[in-house]
């Protein structure tokens, strides 16, 4: 995958995690004991690091974490897959969005997680490799990670389409899971789970028998920093906290944005998850 940005920056995180807590900035600066000035200047990016410790404490991030991604110190250690995995990255709008692929290397099975802007690079792979697409998974129905399934879906018309039975697609002969499904492509185990909080019906897929563990997170999470939502933020943290951070310690996370990271070096640096 080529070496992408973080997705968000620090005072992203702080924004996600101060309106997913519903706190105000009156009182956040006055927990924190900081003026409203420096507060906001935090909130814009300017980068004040004792004011930032402070504030942090208040929305449940870890301080030295948060402290790391504002000085921007820490980026994630990708795993190599030797085969069976391939990641793209392609542009929506004012942003980038990730889409994956992975493959059975005996039967030539494959399954598509998401499709991104656009599916060119990953119908080249599957074309190049002699791949057979049997399915195409929908981690959630936002329309950066489903903008281009109808292309997907006409290009392999024997790959059956799945989203979460709590966001079913409006798409052609489109099924819905419930969690915790197993689905199968050669010997490779894909297990559902439901880790919504960002999105209605979002799904994480873990996947079992690559060189590595693997977790399809979509937007349950990113490197350093997690999908936000006004609505349900605790229970996207608490998802993410049950069903993502409770994997194998040596899982490797594809988020829906941003680089590939691990569980293990998320336990450490994630400011939502790090003491």
């Amino acid at each position: 995958m080529p070496l992408i940005p973080l997705e968000d920056n620090f005072d992203d995180l702080i924004n996600k995690a101060q309106r997913g807590l519903q706190i105000s900035d009156e009182d956040l600066a006055a927990r924190s004991g900081v003026t409203l000035e420096d507060l906001s200047k935090v909130k814009a990016g300017e980068l004040h690091i004792a004011v930032l410790r402070r504030v942090a404490r208040h929305l449940r991030l870890g301080p030295n974490a948060l402290e790391a991604m504002a000085r921007k110190s820490w980026y994630p250690e990708m795993p190599a897959f030797p085969r069976g995995f391939a990641a793209f990255n392609t542009a929506f709008e004012d942003m980038t969005v990730n889409s994956y692929l992975i493959w059975d290397s005996k039967t030539k099975e494959a399954a598509a997680f998401d499709t991104g802007a656009s599916v060119e690079s990953m119908l080249d792979v599957i074309s190049s490799a002699r791949l057979r697409l049997k399915y195409i998974f929908l981690t959630h129905d936002h329309e950066d990670h489903i903008a281009d399934l109808s292309r997907l879906s006409a290009a392999a018309p024997q790959a059956e389409v799945w989203s979460h039975e709590e966001a079913p697609l409006d798409h052609p002969g489109a099924q819905t899971f419930q969690e915790g499904v197993h689905f199968h492509i050669g010997d490779l185990d894909i297990k559902t789970l439901l880790t919504a909080g960002h999105a209605r019906g979002q799904t994480t897929f873990f996947i079992s028998g690559l060189s590595w563990s693997l977790a399809i997170v979509g937007d349950s999470l990113f490197a350093s920093s997690i999908g936000g939502s006004p609505t349900h933020y605790e229970m996207q943290v608490r998802n993410d906290r049950n069903k993502i951070f409770t994997l194998p310690r040596d899982t490797v996370l594809a988020a829906g944005h941003g680089p590939l990271t691990t569980l293990t070096q998320e336990k450490k640096n994630n400011p939502v998850f790090a003491s």
